[in-house]
């Protein structure tokens, strides 16, 4: 698209069908009105966040501006506004949004202040990587070659990294792929589900005890810190931390020591922290949730990975992927009207979710066959129906293949005249009641 299209935030070019440069416009927000007027910021970054508090790319003095109050996100659609949950809310054309897209030269409200948004026709270029794969990860996207090539770049440091994204785009794998290519690829990672861990048992799970620290504790033990010595924890689900423990995780950061409950000695550690959430802090921390500095401090770098509805394209790429790691599925093969039909579904579940449905399809002859099997669970199993049996050497080597249905059918040389109806269990053991036999307990 040309520069001087201004409706645009990012844009990309392609030879011979790949994506060889990404661009990012660079956008000016001036404060018109306010305790800030007169203040002005050029911006190159695809979030543009803005607040009161330290570390927004346009802080403000207003006294009726949340901490972090709004966002505006930059993409092939055009420039995204949306309210973190502030207190006093967030207003173009004196209506209150909650997340609309704004055309250039916008006005947005927030609290006693007004500011103006302005994309310039300037922009930087998005770095891209050359490969398609970092660690366990595959996609030939846009969103997805520039994941990469930030990881690459973080892999080389000891940055805290902040993971964001869905449920089931693949948090844990940014964390691995991060530690494996790292100088710590030889220590430990160590991964801790913060979501998972009962409240009253978390202290002792992040930091260890000592003997005795507390009822049942009849042994020491180590705690996730310290055992990554060396290495690399990833702490997920994060926002679900309790809020008193909080403090504690602070202090790890900065002074990079721990010490176990019921014990005096300070132990000092040597690690990285990864840290993944599928929740907006931001908005945890507007909502008292979760604390704001040690959302900064986790928030050194941060990386978020798309939902698959939005790098559809890597669909084939991720199918040929997870049929290759099935059991069964090396000799299945997907026609491409199945592929349009996947197109379609927006994936809720992500990656997870459509490693499901081939897996599905492959080990129990279930594939989608419509867009509605699609957000379906599994068929129940068909009730009341005969079970067959076949000798040895009638049975053929069954092969797979996907119609352009969508469904799997199983090729064989097998015929009806190849098999005989055999009776259930229960039915043998009614017959045996009736005539007088002694029926055997069910175990």
């Amino acid at each position: 698209m040309p520069v001087d299209d201004l409706r645009s935030g990012t844009w990309v070019t392609y030879i011979g069908g790949r994506a060889t440069s990404a661009r990012l416009r660079r956008c000016r927000v001036e404060v018109v009105s306010g305790p800030d007027a007169g203040l002005v910021r050029d911006i190159e970054a695809s979030v543009i966040r803005i607040g009161a508090r330290r570390g927004n790319d346009v802080q403000l003095t207003d006294s009726k501006v949340s901490g972090l109050h709004c966002e505006i996100r930059l993409d092939d659609r055009g420039y995204r506004l949306r309210d973190l949950d502030s207190t006093n809310g967030t207003y173009v054309s004196q209506l209150r949004i909650n997340d609309v897209f704004i055309t250039p030269g916008a006005q947005i409200a927030v609290g006693s202040t007004r500011i103006k948004f302005e994309p310039l026709g300037d922009s930087v270029e998005i770095e891209l990587s050359d490969s398609d794969r970092f660690g366990s990860m595959i996609g030939r996207s846009v969103k997805m070659r520039e994941l990469f090539a930030r990881l690459e770049k973080l892999a080389r440091t000891d940055t805290t990294v902040l993971v964001t994204g869905e449920t089931g785009v693949g948090k844990e794998l940014v964390a691995e792929a991060l530690h494996d290519h790292s100088h710590r690829e030889k220590g430990p990672f160590v991964v801790l589900d913060c979501g998972s861990i009962p409240p009253n048992l978390i202290e002792s799970e992040l930091f260890g005890h000592e003997r005795g620290a507390f009822t049942g504790a009849t042994n020491s033990y180590a705690g996730a810190f310290e055992r990554a010595h060396a290495g690399t924890v990833f702490l997920d689900e994060i926002g679900e931390l309790p809020l008193a423990m909080q403090p504690k995780l602070l202090r790890v950061l900065e002074r990079k020591e721990v010490r176990r409950v019921g014990g005096t000695k300070t132990l000092e550690v040597d690690l990285r922290v990864v840290a993944a959430t599928n929740r907006d802090l931001g908005v945890e921390v507007n909502r008292g949730r979760f604390r704001e500095d040690l959302y900064y401090r986790l928030a050194v770098a941060r990386v978020h990975v798309p939902p698959l509805r939005e790098r559809k394209e890597d669909l084939p790429l991720l199918i040929e992927h997870i049929l290759t790691t099935t059991p069964g599925g090396e000799t299945a093969s997907i026609a491409q009207e199945t592929i349009d039909l996947m197109t379609k579904h927006d994936w809720p579940g992500n990656v997870r979710e459509l490693r499901n449905v081939i897996e599905r399809a492959v080990l129990l002859a279930e594939a989608p066959d419509s867009e509605d099997a699609l957000r379906r669970g599994p068929a129940p199993a068909p009730r009341n129906e005969p079970s067959i049996t076949v000798t040895p050497s009638q049975t053929a080597t069954p092969t797979r293949r996907w119609r352009a249905s969508g469904s799997i059918r199983w090729a064989t040389s097998l015929t009806r005249s190849t098999m005989r109806p055999i009776r259930s269990r229960r039915w043998r053991a009614r017959k045996r009641s009736t005539s007088g036999e002694e029926t055997p307990s069910a175990c």
